[in-house]
């Protein structure tokens, strides 16, 4: 289902006669897409959701999973468990060199997540199988060096504001400054690596009013 409308930019850009096009599209179809995609991980598509914290990724993730899964192998990894703590340092050669590259080899990748609660690198082993698609999901599971490796990249968006409130429901008011720093540091990282304008496919994490669809079956595409 491909249904397109205009949905109403901020004041400024109103006022200069632009709209914004979304098209609903159902997680069915982009399932169906990814699979038409040539494997550029060794026999093993890989899709990364990427975006800002508290903009719905991981909620986006679950649904293409599922419907992924009516179609052939998935296996999705969150790459917050190869966060070492508040930092997005060192977490990409750490998913290449567990996950990735084991993959591309085909054999399976896995890794040890991280403890955010001990802080230290948790003794537990988290296996990633051959899949015919690797969704991998989180903010920095995008950067440039992914380019080569993904077959499909998928960027996730939502007001700082909502994502913001988002995450504090989340992680608890006490970690306000925490959310702030991180919000600062994600859109560095963004800007870097210039994610949004590389993605494939653009999702609104929060469409506003009444949805004319299932959420848990469609989504709103941004142009």
């Amino acid at each position: 289902m491909h249904l397109s409308v205009a949905e109403a930019l901020p004041p400024r850009a109103s006022s200069l006669g632009l709209r914004r096009v979304t098209t609903v599209r159902t997680f069915a179809d982009l399932a169906a897409a990814i699979h038409e995609l040539a494997p550029r991980l060794g026999d093993v598509r890989l899709v990364t959701v990427d975006g800002p914290s508290g903009t719905g990724k991981s909620t986006f993730a679950g649904h293409l999973v599922a419907a992924l899964e009516h179609r052939g192998t998935v296996a999705l990894v969150g790459i917050e468990a190869l966060y070492e703590g508040w930092t997005l340092e060192g977490v990409w050669q750490r998913l290449d060199e567990a996950v990735l590259e084991p993959l591309a080899a085909g054999w399976a990748g896995g890794f040890h997540p991280y403890d955010w609660a001990t802080q230290s690198w948790s003794s537990r082993w988290c296996r990633v199988p051959v899949s015919q698609v690797l969704v991998v999901e989180g903010c920095g599971s995008s950067p440039r060096a992914a380019d080569r490796l993904a077959s499909y990249r998928i960027w996730v968006e939502a007001s700082p504001v909502v994502a913001f409130e988002r995450g504090r429901s989340r992680e608890g008011v006490n970690l306000d400054r925490r959310l702030r720093d991180w919000q600062r540091l994600e859109s560095a990282h963004f800007t870097e690596q210039d994610t949004r304008r590389r993605a494939d496919l653009r999702v609104n994490g929060d469409p506003t009013g009444p949805l004319t669809y299932d959420p848990t079956a469609a989504f709103t595409a941004l142009s």
